[in-house]
């Protein structure tokens, strides 16, 4: 199998990228890794590995470049580059830390969508309180959606929950104002109707509140509303920790409390840290596509990788065409 890799994307790139995607080939011994990025920018941090793969390219695809424009006029960039890897075949999965609007554009224009998929989804595990996580989508692959575009994400959230999460029966639930059946706007009561009629675990509304309870597998939602979510929980979880790190260093006496509390604050952590989950999947393209978190560390882009080599193995992508087919 072979994943590639844009090694300039993100805050902490080249750094970040090359010592994730090291750490994926030493713990994966079935995985060859094409890495794209600027060669004497990459050098410092790379090993010499017998699979992996150093491919130079001239050009980045910066944080703050139009997306489209970006992926049309950087053809030697290092996100592009990738994305024609998988495009062309040389490549069974592609992962990157970059411009997420590059990377969806990209993703479309490139990689294609399956058919029968008339929005992809940006999707991604989020944590909970149990530490087992839920799937959310979409997080803002598209602001605006209709009834049959919620229908598809919960369709493929449910194949992605099964295949990859290992969850038998997911639990798939439709992000609303109230658990009520009749609840919501019109793009919430039209969706209602339709997924209860689908063959899958379907629990009906959910709140927001209850989220990070883990009350579904999988969450379903339009971009605009899931792209705040995803960012008020980041937003939460920083501010979290900001704030006890402010309290535990107030004084001696809190210091101590600290030497006390230390290994379930570690615990803690661990359990709201997105690193661990991997990275976000564009749900709905011929072949896996994982944006990993701008500020990915090493560890993230490990995971990010891992979660492209098990959509690969488990054959995720075909099985969503064949799922959409027979609708």
């Amino acid at each position: 199998m072979k994943l590639a890799v844009d090694g300039m994307g993100g805050d902490n790139a080249p750094q970040a990228a090359v010592e994730g995607a090291l750490q994926a080939l030493e713990s994966f011994q079935d995985i060859e890794i094409l890495l794209y990025g600027h060669a004497e920018k990459m050098k410092p941090y790379i090993k010499e590995h017998p699979r992996l793969t150093v491919i130079h390219c001239e050009e980045i695809v910066e944080g703050d470049d139009d997306p489209a424009r970006a992926v049309r006029r950087k053809k030697d960039s290092s996100m592009t580059r990738m994305l024609e890897a998988v495009t062309d075949g040389t490549a069974d999965a592609c992962v990157s830390a970059g411009n997420t609007g590059a990377l969806m554009a990209g993703g479309l224009f490139k990689v294609g969508r399956i058919d029968g998929v008339s929005r992809p989804a940006l999707a991604t595990t989020l944590p909970t309180l149990d530490g087992q996580g839920f799937l959310m989508l979409d997080l803002g692959a598209n602001a605006d959606a209709k009834p049959e575009n919620l229908v598809q994400y919960a369709i493929m959230g449910d194949i992605y929950a099964k295949k990859v999460r290992g969850i038998s029966t997911p639990r798939v639930g439709l992000l609303n104002i109230g658990t009520e059946d009749k609840k919501g706007n019109e793009l919430t009561k039209a969706s209602f109707e339709l997924m209860k009629e689908l063959p899958l675990q379907f629990e009906g509304n959910i709140e927001a509140r209850e989220l990070l309870n883990r009350v579904a597998d999988v969450v379903v939602t339009d971009g605009f509303t899931g792209n705040m979510v995803l960012k008020t929980i980041e937003g939460t979880a920083g501010a979290l920790f900001d704030m006890l790190k402010e309290a535990f260093t107030s004084s001696t006496k809190a210091k101590l409390g600290y030497v006390l509390a230390k290994d379930g604050l570690r615990t803690l952590k661990t359990k709201l840290d997105y690193s661990e989950y991997g990275g976000a999947a564009l749900f709905g393209l011929k072949s896996p596509v994982i944006k990993a978190h701008g500020s990915s560390n090493a560890r993230a882009i490990y995971n990010a990788i891992k979660q492209a080599k098990i959509m690969v193995e488990h054959d995720v992508c075909a099985t969503i065409q064949h799922t959409i087919t027979k609708q």
